[in-house]
């Protein structure tokens, strides 16, 4: 199934949902235990779970999307596809018949960007390290982004750059929210000493500095 482009997934205007990173996240809130297990019977459709102490969390995404490049060739790779905004509406409405509320500005999801001029040389030796083995090396994208079928750690992408010399910072966190709770994000890391390095692509990104000088970006899907 093709996948859905950013603009896409923004105009499905899906109330419960936020496509952080690659896929569709929602987190509703439950009474107890036996509150999210009725919730997840009901459902009754794949989707990735995590269940915590007031709050059932979903991961919505497609491993079998099709990418089409320059050349107008075919790719498989992980993103978020209709049929995944159908099940988001289809779990919405099961959520509100059940009387359970979404909390999508409570999701972050992080993922892991290191500045190399060498991704491919040296991204089986992270895809070791982080699961175990080299498979998840280019693991559903078309790029060497590490990618743990488990889903046991973030994404590890690549930032192409120039070769340079150590030591400058080149690992950095991008931290992804909901677009409504950006800018207090944002806020509350510069009340905390941070400051704003570059907000010329908010929101989509936002780069911030702590003391020391190391930057991190807050995402958005926006």
């Amino acid at each position: 199934m093709e996948m859905l482009t950013r603009e896409q997934i923004l105009a499905a205007d899906l109330m419960d949902w936020r496509k952080l990173g690659q896929g569709l996240h929602a987190r509703f809130v439950t009474k107890d235990f036996q509150d999210a297990v009725r919730f997840l019977g009901a459902i009754g459709e794949p989707a990735r779970v995590t269940v915590g102490n007031g709050y059932v969390d979903l991961k919505l995404i497609s491993e079998d999307a099709i990418y089409r490049d320059d050349q107008g060739r075919e790719h498989q790779v992980e993103w978020v596809t209709e049929r995944d905004v159908e099940l988001a509406r289809q779990i919405s409405a099961t959520a509100a018949e059940q009387g359970l509320a979404a909390d999508p500005g409570s999701i972050t999801i992080i993922e892991l960007a290191l500045d190399t001029a060498q991704a491919k040389t040296i991204a089986p030796m992270w895809a070791a390290l982080l699961t175990g083995d080299t498979g998840a090396h280019g693991r559903g994208t078309i790029g060497d982004d590490v990618r743990d079928a488990l889903g046991r750690v973030p994404i590890l992408w690549f930032q192409d750059t120039e070769e340079h010399e150590t030591p400058r910072q080149r690992f950095h966190l991008d931290v992804w929210v909901a677009p409504e709770v950006a800018e207090q994000r944002i806020a509350a890391a510069v009340a905390a000493g941070g400051t704003i390095v570059d907000d010329s692509n908010a929101p989509s990104f936002t780069v911030i500095a702590d003391q020391d000088g190391n930057r991190a970006c807050v995402c958005t899907a926006e």
